[in-house]
């Protein structure tokens, strides 16, 4: 079937003091809604109209060419959005603090130390020029940092390669465009990026990186 729009995994204001309500009632409720209506409007009368939204952004390289970044900045968005929200959680719940176990012990790892790991995802957050994402990916065993610029992500690397980015699963990603950050925080990215660890769901994340572990 078509994409639709999921609600939230949590009221609006869930996240506030962090992330405000206004900002994710616009993000969700518009910019997420958007890319839905135009990645089915480009998507519609091809074989991918009813595929899952990994399969179209694997497929993007055989999309035709005259839709096919449509479907790249659209479908795309869509993915992100609904991996986004699925990896935060208000601060009193399931948000904020540290990892655990065998994903603590991968950032360490990899990163030599959580702090150094926050330091390093945050740069490439607040380094990403313009719009787009940085990543936590799992690739080869391995845990790397990297961004992609607007809607765009590491799912996409088989069919368009280096354009993408990244290569990897993701198991963690921040949305860097100015809409999820802009009415509370204005030109401040690196205060928003600072204040989003307040709201990480490590639970979701260390679920994701347990997958792709075995995957």
């Amino acid at each position: 079937m078509p994409f639709t729009l999921a609600p939230l995994p949590y009221p609006a204001a869930a996240l506030e003091p962090h992330i405000d309500a206004r900002t994710m009632e616009i993000h969700h409720g518009k910019h997420h809604a958007a890319y839905v209506t135009n990645a089915n409007k480009a998507l519609e009368g091809t074989p991918w109209a009813n595929a899952p939204v990994e399969k179209v952004l694997a497929d993007l390289g055989q999309v035709p060419e005259v839709i096919r970044n449509a479907v790249r900045n659209n479908a795309g968005g869509h993915w992100n959005h609904s991996f986004f929200w699925s990896l935060m959680a208000p601060a009193n719940a399931k948000g904020g603090g540290e990892p655990t176990g065998a994903l603590a012990s991968a950032i360490t790892g990899a990163f030599g130390s959580f702090a150094t790991f926050k330091e390093k995802f945050g740069a490439a957050g607040a380094g990403r020029f313009g719009s787009g994402w940085a990543w936590l990916c799992l690739s080869r065993g391995t845990l790397e940092i990297c961004s992609t610029a607007n809607q765009d992500n590491p799912l996409m690397h088989s069919a368009i390669g280096a354009a993408a980015g990244c290569a990897g699963t993701p198991i963690l990603g921040i949305d860097v465009w100015e809409h999820a950050y802009y009415l509370h925080y204005q030109n401040r990215r690196a205060d928003y990026i600072g204040a989003w660890w307040n709201v990480v769901n490590w639970s979701r994340v260390s679920e994701l990186f347990a997958a792709g572990a075995k995957g």
